[in-house]
Order: C-alpha cells, then structure tokens, then sequence
C-alpha cells in the first residue's frame, strides 16, 4: 500500500509500523514482551496509579480544564438518584441512583493521545505546510474540514485507538525525586543518564517509562485547594535538550509516563525563552505524539509505587493502563495498575 504522504518529518517513524498505522510504539507491546514483563510479578501486591479524578483541584494548573461535575439523571419525572423503586412502580423494593457527569478528559491522571498534539508540515509535497498529526493522519476528515463529534471530535489518532491495545506491558520507574527533592529542575539527558546509573535502572523495547516528580502528592497533601505555587514545583524533563529527545527515540520506549502536568516543562508557564522564532510549545509533546507516536502519560500518581520499589531494590513492574475506549476523544483518564 502507498504511503499517503511523500515526506515525513526528520527524526520520525512514519510508516515503520505501516502506512495507515495509528497505535505507535503501543505496537511493540506484543504476546512475548506481555509475558516477559509478567515475570516481574513476584509478590502480586498492587498499586493503584492514579489520582481521584477530581484532583488536583480547581484549576490552577490549567485554566481551560476543570473538575468533574455531576448531573442528575430523570426518570418519569422523579430524579434518578437514591430513588424508592416505589416511586416508579409501587410493586418496587428497591432503591436506585443514576447520574451523568461532564468529565474534562486530560483534567487528572489521563494518556494523551496523538490527536492531542500535531504540527504544521508539508506532508504530501507540495510546498504548502499543513495540519497533520502522527504518520501523517489529518484529524479532520478532508471532505468535510469538520470535527467528527459536534464542535470537536477526532476523526483519527483517538484515544480508542489506543485503548484497542490493552496497554499491558512492563513499566520501568525513574525516580527523579530521590535525586532532585521537590526544586523545580529542568533534567536533560546527562542529568537523566546519571539518576538511572545510581540506580541501576535500564530501559528496554517496548518499556513504558514512569518519571516519578513527586508533585501528585503534593497535590493530594493539598486536599483539592492547590494554589499558584505547585506550578514552581518538582521536576521536569528539558524537552528542549537534543540529545534527550534522541535517547527517547533510541530507547525504544512504548510510552513516557509522569506525575506532573505535561512530563516536560508546560506551556501553561508561557514560552520558554529558548523558544526562539518560531517552534513547538511543547516540544517534547511534538517528538513523542507526532514524530514518534509515544503516548504520554500526566498526573498519575507514583509516590507509593516509587517508595516500595526502592525499599525492594527494584524498578520494573508490570503495568496495565488502558484508557477509556472513547472514539474521537484525543485524551482520556485512566486507572493505571501496577503489580509487583
């Protein structure tokens, strides 16, 4: 099958898991490294990576994403939620609640889709940059130049593609707190290299990377009332460092995983002063989602995990971390698992 670009972006994979592909590197999660990252289940205790939904509160950290807010739910004029089965039919004995809920998909601990982040470039040759995302999809079908559900909605690279997957395969912890503490540091690849030599940690093929910040527990120490100050906090990777972006690339890494914002400084911050003329906000979003086809994760919590691998003397685990399979969607929260 003919590819439907004619050029693709330096340093990308586009095309090397087939012209129309929109799995990524999620493709590298086979049968037999399913089964290799299950043997690092040694003890079958678990640990629940994830944040509750409705943290980290407000909406300090993104001024466009908010909480989950609840609707309810009518039923023959009653609403819906802790209801007497009586009240619908007097031969009822039960009670019942339903609800509804309006969920910002990237508001807590969620995957990012390819969706999420394209570029402007002149796929097809023709002279003329465009908007295209990862193995050069456009998001917008062509014959329509509309979103697929309503005002948006991604007609390709949405996260149910990814949930297909099963996202089930080994996760490699880099503790960055240890080493850094709770400063705001931008770590580039040296930096990198010298906290995963202190402990012996090595990345693999099909490896999905968790970057342990500490800042999700400083959000859940918050209790729900964050203020302007989390911004200024823990970790971050330098997604302007070169030869970072080319060890992501070199690694083999399935998926970059963090409990920050945005695994690299965000651009909520404004640009950064390196930015220069012109480039990506977030340029380690545009290696890993449109290059790459890397899916990132943001705001999962590892704290717990992190300190128990440590005490153990490890840093692999098997992970399993599949987001909702919600087509058109290019972000969604997940409950990620971590067995030992």
């Amino acid at each position: 099958m003919a590819n439907r670009w004619k050029n693709r972006p330096d340093g990308s994979n586009w095309g090397d898991f087939g012209p129309d592909d929109q799995y990524g590197r999620m493709n590298l999660l086979t049968p037999e490294r399913r089964l290799k990252a299950m043997t690092e289940v040694r003890t079958g205790k678990v640990f629940c990576l994830s944040l509750p939904l409705d943290y980290p509160g407000k909406n300090v950290l993104n001024a466009s994403r908010f909480p989950p807010q609840f609707h309810g739910v009518h039923r023959d004029g009653h609403l819906y939620f802790d209801i007497e089965g009586s009240k619908i039919d007097p031969r009822f004995t039960d009670v019942s609640s339903d609800e509804a809920v309006t969920l910002y998909s990237q508001y807590s601990t969620q995957w990012d889709a390819f969706a999420h982040k394209g570029s402007v470039f002149d796929a097809d040759g023709d002279g003329t940059p465009e908007k295209v995302y990862y193995n050069g999809h456009a998001v917008i079908p062509a014959d329509t130049g509309k979103p697929t559900h309503g005002e948006a909605g991604a007609a390709a690279l949405s996260i149910d593609r990814m949930a297909e997957t099963c996202v089930q395969g080994r996760g490699v912890m880099v503790d960055l707190r240890h080493h850094m503490g709770d400063d705001r540091v931008a770590v580039d690849y040296d930096a990198l290299m010298r906290i995963m030599e202190a402990d012996n940690v090595e990345v693999e093929t099909g490896d999905m990377v968790c970057l342990h910040t500490g800042l999700a527990q400083r959000l859940l120490d918050m209790k729900r009332d964050p203020d302007d100050s989390v911004r200024e906090l823990c970790a971050v990777l330098d997604g302007r460092d070169e030869k970072l972006l080319q060890w992501i690339t070199d690694s083999g890494a399935a998926a970059l995983i963090s409990d920050n914002l945005a695994v690299e400084r965000s651009s909520n911050l404004g640009p950064d002063p390196r930015l220069g003329d012109r480039g990506p906000a977030l340029p380690l979003h545009e290696h890993c989602l449109f290059k790459l086809g890397v899916h990132l994760g943001e705001l999962w919590y590892l704290t717990e995990l992190a300190a128990w691998l440590r005490s153990n003397n490890r840093s692999r685990f098997l992970l399993t971390a599949p987001p909702l399979r919600l087509p058109g969607a290019v972000g969604s929260p997940a409950t990620p698992v971590a067995t030992v």
